[in-house]
């Protein structure tokens, strides 16, 4: 599992961004609109046709178990990661409603 505090980190990097939200899922944290996964402490975010000239200096990694392989995202160098999420936010859709 992921600590809050680098939870917090990675939030406060965002700052800028606008109120920016996490909750646990699956023991780890998510953002709502799950544009970055933390899991044991590192920053995945999906590898997605429109960021992969720029990441092209990044590890992959698997998140968890059964994922898919995911960019690891450099969470200290604050422009780098605030570019990617902007365009990630643009690209991914927002969860489905569950049915009640």
């Amino acid at each position: 599992a992921s600590n809050i505090e680098f939870v917090e980190f990675i939030c406060s990097q965002l700052q800028e961004l606008g109120h920016i939200r996490f909750r646990k899922m699956f023991g780890d944290y998510i953002k709502r609109k799950a544009v970055i996964l933390v899991c044991d402490n590192t920053a995945y975010v999906k590898m997605l046709s429109g960021i992969a000239n720029q990441m092209t200096e990044a590890e992959t990694g698997i998140p968890y178990e059964s994922a898919k392989p995911h960019y690891i995202l450099d969470v200290e160098h604050k422009d780098f990661l605030i570019k990617i999420v902007r365009q990630l936010e643009m690209k991914l859709p927002y969860p489905k409603e569950k049915a009640k």
